[in-house]
């Protein structure tokens, strides 16, 4: 799926001098008659519309671990299960993984003459090098008897929130970089902010391209990644004064 094109920027200048003010009739009070906007035109402005687009890769993975044992004496299947549950959970310490990021689930059932034990570890990584290293160790010293699901990748409420934040005030440096160029053009100087108005945001997730596999087991851990990315779009709208003429020793500095 292709990004979609941001908005061309659109930029409007008024340059005229501003006037002089009128003096008030004999008897009244006195002030003009508003435009009805937000803000009360100066008679110098800049109006320029910009737009940003940031991503933000993903913060978190889950794992999934699942293991079993089933014999034919109830202590026998749970000690087995247990050991290996220790193992697992001793390991993802050792490498930095909090108790609070890890969450162990337990089935014990009887199947015709035997006793089975199941168990699922979950485990939430926020550092996805240390995921691979828990994950290789497990595969190298456990083999066959732990199932590993790929790693599920996804984003904290506080990360999308930074992206939302992040990607408005790159807007608003935008919009005001494009005004003071717009200034030095004629000669101007970009005075104090106006209005600032955030007119349009978008946010999607990431795309998987179509000569990759639809199969999500077979992704590589980059291509998980990529689909888990999230995008955002800002467009805002933003009027400044215009001050003076430049200052050219400004301008030399």
């Amino acid at each position: 799926m292709a990004l979609p094109v941001p908005p061309p920027a659109r930029v409007f200048a008024e340059l005229l001098p501003t006037p002089a003010p009128a003096s008030a009739p004999a008897g009244g009070g006195g002030g003009g008659g508003g435009g009805g906007g937000p803000w009360a035109p100066s008679g110098r402005e800049v109006h320029v519309s910009g737009s940003a687009e940031l991503s933000a890769g993903p913060d978190r993975a889950r794992v999934s671990l699942r293991l079993g044992s089933r014999k034919g004496a109830a202590g026998a299947a749970r000690s087995s299960v247990s050991r290996r549950l220790e193992y697992i959970a001793q390991s993802a310490r050792q490498r930095g993984v909090t108790e609070e990021n890890m969450t162990v689930t337990e089935d014990f059932s009887r199947v015709e003459d035997t006793y089975q034990m199941e168990a699922e570890v979950c485990i939430i990584f926020s550092d996805f090098g240390k995921m691979q290293n828990v994950c290789n160790l497990l595969i190298e010293k456990l083999g066959t008897s732990v199932t590993i699901s790929p790693p599920h990748f996804y984003h904290t409420p506080e990360a999308v929130d930074t992206l939302r934040r992040q990607v408005c005030v790159a807007a608003v440096g935008n919009t005001r970089r494009k005004a003071q160029e717009v200034c030095r053009l004629f000669g101007q100087s970009l005075g104090k902010p106006l209005l600032i108005r955030e007119e349009e945001t978008k946010e999607w997730g990431g795309h998987i391209d179509n000569h990759l596999s639809n199969s999500p087991d077979s992704l590589t851990l980059q291509e998980r990644i990529q689909n888990a990315t999230a995008y955002a779009s800002c467009r805002v709208f933003a009027v400044f004064e215009i001050k003076g003429k430049e200052n050219r020793r400004n301008k030399l500095l």
